[in-house]
């Protein structure tokens, strides 16, 4: 059994649900079930009653509880006096971050790392993903949060702390119902998304050329609540996350008429030639104890350009 198995198990007794847990822990839903019935497996037992209304602890679960949270406790504490013995780290950590990174695993690197490193100088701009990794190359940036539908260059160290899938989506009733999409008809309606150097935008530039057309009118908006407003007002269609489609969808503000399965990954990168930074390893110990660590993410892209002077 892994920690952050175990750390999934106390969101999801202390959320009460799967999807409460998949926020709280930066993983998707079928991820969380996997990590239960991981930690079930591991002891024998049934920590938990499934029912329509959510995850109940079992007796055996409750007993636990308690243990979990505790063992959980004594690993940071055992982490944060490694620190301190080593004498503290000093320094700085100029972060980028996507505009539309989910703000609660923004709160919790930020949050965990100055607790655990309080003389380092922590920094934080927000920027598309593209011009995130132009900082990291242009030596603007320390470490960048963002996102990666495509591949990534080989002059950088990523680790992917997470994936969504992206919907089309338009009000209700704007788009009549038709199995398979009329493709022609959407690119006669506006379309709000991002510019191409973010992950929607480029999604978007995907799905236009796999569908041979050009939509009559673009509206370019950088933020993901922003785009949720205009299509529920009936200004077009357009591209969401799938967290916040989702939502949008629940409460009938949306309907969702395609998902891009293609999933874009959610990644922490610095430049490989900075890997041994104690600075930046210090940041990526904090990242992956969100959750899973995950293999290192590269592909070939182009070199890098000379800093500015």
């Amino acid at each position: 059994m892994e920690l952050t198995q175990l750390e999934t198990f106390v969101a999801v007794a202390r959320g009460g649900s799967v999807r409460a847990a998949s926020e709280r822990v930066h993983l998707s839903q079928p991820a969380v079930s996997g990590h239960i019935k991981a930690v079930e497996d591991a002891l024998g037992l049934t920590l938990f009653e499934r029912t329509s209304k959510g995850m109940t602890l079992t007796a055996a679960g409750r007993r636990l509880l308690e243990k979990a949270e505790q063992t959980l406790a004594a690993h940071q504490g055992l982490l944060d006096e490694a620190a301190r013995t080593k004498g503290g780290l000093r320094g700085q950590l100029r972060l980028g971050a996507a505009s539309n990174t989910h703000p609660g695993m923004l709160e919790r690197l930020l949050a965990t790392f100055a607790q655990a490193f309080p003389d380092v100088e922590t920094t934080l701009e927000h920027r598309t993903s593209a011009q995130v990794v132009a900082g990291l190359r242009e030596g603007e940036l320390d470490a960048g949060l963002f996102h990666a539908a495509g591949g990534l260059a080989e002059d950088l160290v990523a680790h992917e702390v997470g994936r969504f899938t992206t919907f089309v989506a338009a009000a209700p009733g704007m788009v009549p119902p038709a199995r398979p999409l009329d493709w022609p008809a959407l690119a006669r309606l506006p379309w709000v998304y991002p510019a191409a150097s973010a992950c929607c935008g480029r999604t978007a530039e995907d799905l236009f050329r796999a569908h041979q057309l050009r939509p009559v009118r673009v509206i370019n908006v950088d933020r993901q609540l922003v785009t949720r407003t205009l299509l529920a007002s009936g200004a077009g269609v357009g591209l969401l996350h799938e967290d916040v489609a989702r939502e949008a969808e629940r409460t009938g503000e949306l309907e969702l008429l395609h998902e891009v399965t293609a999933p874009v990954q959610v990644v922490f990168a610095h430049l490989a030639t900075r890997a041994a930074d104690p600075v930046l390893e210090a940041a990526v110990t904090q990242v992956l104890r969100g959750g899973p660590p995950r293999p290192r993410v590269t592909a070939r892209a182009p070199a890098p350009r000379p800093r500015r002077r």
